[in-house]
């Protein structure tokens, strides 16, 4: 499973299996940062899905949040700056053709504007540079229109829920298909 990366193993299912880390980024403006991408093998396919990426071996899942938030967008943050988890979900989904499956803890982190440097992608590596294709801020509206698929599925409300605040209840989001 070399291409998929080293965090990818083989599950007792024998499908390629990951645990993941994933961040649910807020501005002052209750605006969540999202990156779209693409599959290698269908590359028409496209969808929006949040900030985050595999465990690395030693690594907790806040480390792994903050990691990947910041190769993913340039964005530094603390482990501590991260609340939650305050969703976890298992997915089924194809990826390089072949179906994978990702159990993922998804955390919640506001940031200010003003303490944000510019966007970047340079830390990203070949395999994201290759799938990924921008960062974008939405508000929860605008995410409410968007016509391509969106990961996790019923993002906006699950947004919306966080707005107020996180209540301390990390809420499993079940399994889903997304292929």
């Amino acid at each position: 499973m070399a291409e998929l990366g080293p965090d990818w193993q083989r599950g007792p299912d024998g499908l390629p299996y990951r645990r993941a880390a994933r961040v649910i980024l807020l501005d002052e403006a209750d605006r969540v940062l999202l990156v779209r991408g693409h599959d290698v093998d269908q590359p028409s396919r496209t969808w929006w899905f949040t900030v985050g990426g595999g465990i690395d071996t030693g690594e907790t899942s806040r480390e792994a949040a903050v990691r990947e938030l910041r190769e993913e967008t340039g964005i530094t943050l603390w482990a501590d700056d991260l609340v939650g988890p305050v969703y976890t979900r298992s997915a089924l989904f194809d990826f390089f053709a072949r179906l994978c499956r990702q159990d993922e803890e998804l955390f919640l982190a506001r940031v200010r504007s003003s303490d944000l440097t510019p966007l970047t992608h340079d830390a990203w590596t070949d395999l994201e540079a290759d799938v990924l294709d921008e960062l974008r801020w939405w508000s929860v509206d605008e995410l409410e229109t968007v016509d391509i698929e969106m990961f996790p599925a019923g993002l906006p409300a699950l947004v919306r829920s966080l707005l107020p605040g996180w209540d301390g209840i990390t809420r499993h989001l079940g399994l889903a298909r997304e292929t």
